[in-house]
């Protein structure tokens, strides 16, 4: 059984950073290409940023140029620096393989306000 634990979130205000973590229980996580979605109150859940096994980064326009994504291997954990946060990244933050498998973790919540 997989599992996905989530963590970092917090509330920050507009400028500021966080940096998520996730750890992944599965065996063969280095086999997937990761990556962390977010999901706005009323909005679909969305890819924002995702890094193969050879760790090759892609990011949705959104977030590009402020987020970055990483993963420790060895530690079987994927990490999400957020920089230059917006009130519209205010969401829950999830991280799954991609693509996604049909469950998910307790996701970390990110709130951005003044």
């Amino acid at each position: 059984q997989v599992q996905l634990v989530e963590s970092g979130g917090g509330l920050v205000q507009p400028g500021g950073s966080l940096r998520l973590s996730c750890t992944i229980s599965a065996s063969r996580y280095m086999l997937y290409t990761m990556g962390w979605y977010r999901q706005a109150p009323g909005k679909e859940r969305e890819l924002v940023a995702h890094i193969t096994l050879a760790g090759f980064t892609s990011y949705s326009e959104s977030v590009k140029g402020r987020f970055t994504i990483s993963r420790d291997n060895a530690k079987k954990t994927v990490y999400l620096k957020m920089n230059s946060l917006k009130l519209e990244d205010t969401a829950v933050y999830y991280c799954n393989k991609v693509p996604e498998w049909d469950f998910w973790g307790q996701g970390t919540q990110v709130t951005v306000s003044s």
